[in-house]
């Protein structure tokens, strides 16, 4: 289901903030005016899984994740695949709608994994290789408990949405992908809590790239348990060095020829 923005808030303005705000988790992306429908926890899951116009692999509760082992890290649990792909233009900016999220500390990223063969549906999320083209941490101080973070200044509170841009490398490789956001919230002393959700998108474009080995993930496998930055206590630190894991950025800019992601 695709509609324009507008016309979706006219419709959530229909109803009551609290039936708006009745779960967290990412719910809807956006495309340019073109609105895409995930999936929704609170419905029946027979309403959702297998319609032509579902994008979003099925996350069944708004619950987090603690390990970083967990086999549902990649793209939450259950993670059925849906049948439909959202267009989008590398170059172009894919938005995460959130109606509703309560924690203010920890980083964001975001990820793009190529789905060989021309289909995302029967990759296996575990072994796909994932890697990450946006991330966002600690904006400002003074400390990493009282600062402000990314998560916190996406929040709005007046029942608005908290809308997350992400750019599509604009040299990449034209083709079917899974795209990955995962908030990692560690405002509770060495118990990390991870967000993902997932979704299906058809990239468009002259871009010829892929991203080399190295920038290449599997989840789980991206992140290590004793990783000072994942288990961690924010309040027994005066600092505001933080390094955002999962290692750095592809900005799309490197070259790499003849070169096959899955092969």
């Amino acid at each position: 289901m695709a509609v324009t923005v507008p016309l979706l808030l006219a419709v959530l303005a229909a109803f009551s903030v609290p039936d708006v705000l009745a779960h967290g988790g990412l719910a809807n992306y956006t495309v340019g005016e073109t609105w895409y429908r995930g999936y929704d926890p609170d419905l029946p899951a027979a309403d959702q899984l297998g319609q032509p116009w579902m994008i979003q692999r099925q996350w069944a509760s708004i619950d987090p994740i603690f390990s970083v082992d967990d086999k549902y890290m990649a793209c939450n649990k259950p993670g059925v695949p849906p049948p439909s792909y959202i267009p989008i233009q590398a170059g172009e900016n894919i938005t995460a709608v959130y109606w509703y999220w309560l924690h203010p500390v920890g980083p964001m990223t975001a990820w793009l994994a190529y789905c060989p063969r021309d289909d995302c549906t029967e990759v296996d999320v575990n072994q796909a290789e994932w890697f990450k083209i946006w991330e966002a941490g600690l904006l400002e101080g003074p400390n990493l408990a009282e600062g402000i973070w990314y998560q916190k200044q996406f929040q709005h509170w007046d029942g608005s949405p908290d809308l997350w841009p992400v750019t599509i490398p604009k040299s990449l490789k034209p083709g079917l992908y899974m795209v990955r956001h995962e908030i990692l919230s560690i405002h509770i002393e060495n118990k990390p809590q991870f967000y993902p959700e997932c979704a299906h998108l058809n990239i468009t474009g002259t871009g010829t790239v892929l991203p080399p080995k190295e920038y290449l993930k599997k989840f789980p496998g991206a992140y290590d348990a004793n990783d000072p930055s994942i288990n961690i206590n924010v309040y027994a630190t005066n600092t505001t060095n933080y390094t955002i894991p999962g290692g750095p950025i592809w900005d799309g800019f490197t070259i790499v020829d003849k070169y096959c992601l899955g092969c």
